[in-house]
């Protein structure tokens, strides 16, 4: 069984949080936008408080799709936006919002916007390695603030991901390529992007533009949503 919570009134808006982290990640959006939509938070499966699930991506989305509210907002940082474009190609939903996320993950001679693929097996092996110093590598990535990493860390301790959902995860990151999906929806989509992100690349904007989908840029890194600037306008 997934965990999922909802708070607040309005319209539906679910959120979707990425690798390794739980929905609790949101608590300042929530705290921003609880008077002004109807906020379901989920965990993905066997992150935080939900349980594991067997598969892959499909499954993945297929167990979220089961307890998402009628016709949502769907919004998914970086992992969670990989999985919201899955879930908007099979499920109605009303918007798309991707933050710090991409359709593709990895670079490759016809995607030039992802990870280097050599860097992330490197990192997939150091997390199979050593799950502990893997996941402080990972939070380094987030934000160069002191006060903001003690804060990911508390999280991830308070509300860990279970190791064989993390390899899962991985997977997922790593053998995804949902561009094309994406590009089929008819539905309003708009992107945020870390101007200084070192996971989703800003210049991942140009694509999105090419695809009408609107942009915004925030002088932040890879947690748009935390910055003071992040606002949700539909």
């Amino acid at each position: 069984m997934l965990y999922s919570e909802t708070i607040g009134t309005g319209p539906n808006l679910v959120m979707l949080h990425g690798w390794g982290f739980s929905s609790a990640l949101f608590s300042r959006v929530i705290d921003k936008y609880k008077n002004q939509y109807q906020i379901t938070l989920i965990d993905l499966p066997g992150h935080g408080r939900s349980d594991n699930v067997d598969g892959g991506i499909d499954e993945w989305c297929n167990e979220i799709i089961n307890i998402l509210p009628e016709n949502p907002i769907l919004l998914g940082w970086s992992l969670g936006g990989l999985i919201a474009i899955n879930i908007a190609s099979k499920s109605k939903i009303s918007n798309l919002i991707l933050v710090a996320s991409t359709p593709n993950f990895i670079k490759s001679f016809n995607w030039e916007y992802g990870i280097d693929i050599n860097n992330f097996k490197n990192f997939s092996e150091s997390i199979q390695a050593d799950i502990s110093k893997g996941l402080k590598r990972f939070i380094s990535l987030q934000t160069t603030q002191k006060s903001r990493l003690r804060e990911l860390s508390n999280l991830i301790d308070e509300y860990p991901a279970s190791p064989s959902s993390l390899e899962q995860g991985l997977k997922i990151l790593y053998s995804t390529d949902v561009s094309k999906e994406l590009k089929d929806l008819s539905i309003p989509i708009q992107a945020i992007l870390g101007k200084n992100d070192v996971l989703v690349p800003k210049k991942l904007s140009y694509w999105y533009e090419c695809q009408g989908i609107p942009v915004t840029i925030i002088n932040t890194g890879h947690l748009p949503f935390l910055h003071s600037d992040f606002k949700l306008s539909l």
